[in-house]
């Protein structure tokens, strides 16, 4: 899999933008300020229709401009495909393009064109809130599984639904006779969410445990343990099941909920950990081993992604490596040997030996 061609026009800071990649490494370089991260953005943004660094579109949107358009050439599925997608300032929905027939979703273009972003925000992620983390989760999973993507959107939905009859309950108190309703599809949504999560970090934890005892040299135990509701002593049963655990740890806090005006219980408050030989890497983890441990988790996302479709998804590097001491940032670079790699950086010279250089300056290519 391979991005072969990106055009831009108004998307950022960019108003006109061709580049022709090369299958191996792209080194994007520049100063700050002039574009490097957009570029990246743009090509999560075509494979996946969403941004890490905003949920509203028109933010993509160039200042003045009444829309974006975004076009990727890609080799993936052993022929070459076409991305495109058109994000507008105001309030219209965007638009998007597979193979030049549009689409009515993003999951509809799921699989052509898989990317792996790393951030100097990933590396902090086991020291942070577990709303990071689920992030990290969620982005990796709509991508591996459309099915969860569609998922998580509805849950999503609900629960802001659900959050709005709890906050008007006094000035609608009729609405409170549809809450049941609400909270049986939110069970039920949610439990095909941690039924998914449950396998995804079983898959994660195993893989990345890998990469850290090579890292490691063997000298740590790598365990990763996901977190969902109390009652749910078995993420891994069927979704009946599941949704028979949500559904009693909602009516415990039923009380709570009306009390607070606050949606308390269910998936979105999932969180997991990582441990190194059986402590925690958030609560007694080194710099050096937060890092490590989390190049870990990214090595291990790009493998299960290559897995599952039988391709090497692209890997973005967003100024990653100078955040890194130079053991780690060997190996991190000895893992890009095979498949397409993007790598932005404010030193050129550190790297300009691993492949095509290219230069940005305010939203051009120079």
């Amino acid at each position: 899999m391979r991005l072969c061609e990106l055009t831009l026009r108004d998307f950022r800071n960019y108003e006109q933008l061709h580049l022709a990649a090369e299958p191996g490494v792209n080194l994007i370089v520049g100063d700050n300020a002039q574009g490097k991260t957009n570029l990246l953005e743009s090509i999560v943004y075509l494979g996946s229709g969403k941004s890490w660094r905003t949920q509203k579109s028109a933010e993509l949107v160039r200042f003045g401009a009444a829309f974006a358009d975004l076009e990727a050439k890609v080799y993936s599925q052993e022929r070459e495909q076409k991305l495109r997608s058109v994000v507008f300032s105001g309030r219209r929905p965007r638009q998007l393009w597979r193979n030049g027939v549009k689409k009515k979703s993003a999951g509809e273009c799921a699989g052509v064109l898989n990317t792996v972003l790393f951030c100097p925000e990933d590396l902090l992620v086991l020291k942070s809130g577990a709303s990071a983390r689920r992030k990290l989760a969620d982005a990796a999973l709509c991508q591996l599984r459309p099915n969860y993507d569609a998922a998580l959107a509805e849950y999503n939905r609900l629960l802001e639904q659900k959050s709005r009859i709890l906050k008007e309950r006094f000035e609608n108190p009729a609405w409170l006779d549809i809450l049941p309703e609400y909270n049986l599809r939110i069970c039920q949504v949610g439990a095909l969410l941690i039924s998914y999560r449950a396998r995804f970090f079983e898959s994660l934890g195993k893989e990345a445990s890998v990469y850290h005892g090579q890292f490691s040299g063997g000298a740590e135990e790598f365990t990763l343990h996901y977190h969902t509701v109390s009652t749910v002593a078995d993420p891994f049963a069927p979704v009946t099941k599941l949704t028979e655990d949500l559904q009693d740890h909602m009516e415990s806090h039923a009380r709570a909920e009306l009390e607070t005006a606050q949606c308390l219980t269910g998936p979105h408050k999932d969180d997991f950990d990582v441990q190194l030989s059986g402590l925690s890497v958030k609560t007694y983890g080194s710099q050096g081993q937060t890092r490590t441990a989390a190049i870990s988790l990214k090595l291990a996302q790009r493998e299960l992604m290559k897995r599952e479709s039988g391709e090497e998804p692209v890997l973005l590097l967003d100024d990653v490596l100078s955040e890194l001491d130079p053991g780690r940032q060997d190996f991190v670079l000895n893992q890009i040997r095979s498949g397409q790699v993007f790598i932005t950086c404010c030193e050129p010279e550190r790297f300009t030996k691993l492949g095509q250089t290219i230069q940005i300056h305010k939203g051009k290519i120079i």
